[in-house]
């Protein structure tokens, strides 16, 4: 293939060359030993969008749900409905509602029968509406009746209404309690830093990680015969290893960490975490490779294959990490997972071309480009709208 010129960071132009070996995707050939699963975006519908910052957005369905089959068909789980499908940064309650329903009906078809885990919240309510702990209680159970309704388990997803009346540790326990206990089934529950989303600030009624996490440890004591367990999202691997070591015997740590998921996963020796992770939908065919291995006690080439994903993490989930559901579906775009880099709200313009550029260049070096020609192609389109010049004559 002919070099391309790519922008770098310092606003110059560079040749570059795909390198990488694609990693085909295919179903694990072992059952894992850890717990997986990928947080899936959204696909939009371009030809339906209309007025995109405004209302509810366009959904293409078909390739929504075609996305997550892919998933599932490398013996992934899913979690559906979260950030990464941009709940509250371009999709609303109703699409999120409509999205779990029709997910739920087809991971029921799925010869794989994959879990679902889906995210409840408050976001179909008007934050002036959230000023009390009951009206909290009251939108959340909302939710979590129509995820039980279509057979999903419920994840507790952080909610910026706590945050916003200043709730203490008193409150945070009461509100969970009550919800935890009106679940059929038990929860996951979500431990969101605000490197997420920065509303998010002071959750468990603390700044401090040790006041926050002695509250939900709390929590998840009182009632651990309900809780699955906690996805912890801080980009702190310490912060992670000290609350997993303090969890209850049988409640489980999801690492929500897309900078550390290598050496969380595989553990200490004495314990490890599972994954509830944005990063695995971009990365699905190093990571179920790596999971396979793993379970293999293959750890050499678990480390192998997941090594080079964490550069291209890093990347996507930088500083404002709020903005990484543009580089998942970025990745999407590049190996022929949707037709085009639309998003809802147009969230794509939340990063640079040469974010892009860098994206394009890591995932290439950890076999992440799947249909090298098509990724090429479809990057040179992304540079000529910003005025770059497609290939070099090299």
């Amino acid at each position: 293939m002919p070099d391309m010129l790519l922008p770098t960071p310092e606003g110059t132009l560079e040749d570059y060359r795909l390198q990488g070996t694609p990693l085909v995707p295919r179903a694990p050939h072992t059952a894992f030993t850890r717990t997986a699963f990928a947080a899936a975006h959204v696909v939009s519908d371009p030809l339906r969008e209309r007025d995109p910052w405004v209302g509810r957005p366009a959904v293409d369905w078909e390739t929504t749900l075609s996305f997550r089959r892919g998933l599932w068909d490398q013996g992934l789980h899913l979690a559906e409905a979260m950030d990464t499908a941009q709940r509250g940064m371009g999709v609303d309650w109703l699409t999120a509602k409509e999205l779990i329903e029709r997910t739920m009906a087809e991971a029921k078809q799925h010869p794989l029968k994959p879990r679902v885990a889906c995210g409840a919240g408050t976001d179909h309510k008007d934050p002036c509406d959230l000023r009390d702990p009951a009206a909290i209680v009251d939108a959340f159970e909302t939710q979590m009746e129509a995820i039980e309704a279509a057979g999903g388990q419920v994840i507790l997803m952080a909610t910026r209404a706590l945050p916003a009346i200043n709730a203490d540790a008193g409150t945070y326990k009461r509100v969970y309690s009550r919800l935890i206990g009106q679940a059929s089934q038990p929860v996951i529950l979500h431990f969101l830093g605000d490197a997420f989303d920065p509303a998010l600030k002071g959750y468990w009624g603390a700044d401090e990680f040790a006041a926050a996490a002695q509250t939900v440890l709390e929590i998840i004591e009182a009632h651990k015969d309900k809780v699955d367990g906690i996805k912890i999202s801080l980009l702190e691997q310490a912060y992670e290893e000290e609350l997993r070591s303090r969890l209850p015997e049988g409640v489980l740590l999801y690492t929500g960490d897309d900078f550390n998921y290598g050496a969380l996963i595989e553990g200490d020796g004495t314990r490890h975490s599972h994954a509830l992770l944005g990063i695995f939908a971009a990365i699905a065919p190093a990571a179920s490779r790596a999971l396979e291995a793993l379970a293999a006690g293959d750890r050499a080439r678990y480390h192998r294959l997941l090594e080079p994903t964490v550069p291209l993490s890093r990347e996507i989930f930088r500083a404002p990490t709020r903005f990484y559901k543009a580089g998942i579906a970025f990745l999407a775009w590049l190996n022929d997972a949707q037709p085009h880099f639309i998003m809802p709200g147009g969230f794509q313009s939340a990063r640079d071309i040469t974010h892009y550029a860098s994206v394009f260049r890591l995932a290439d070096q950890a076999g992440l480009l799947s249909k090298p020609d098509i990724a090429e192609n479809r990057m040179g389109q992304l540079l000529a709208l910003h005025g770059i010049q497609e290939v070099t004559s090299g």
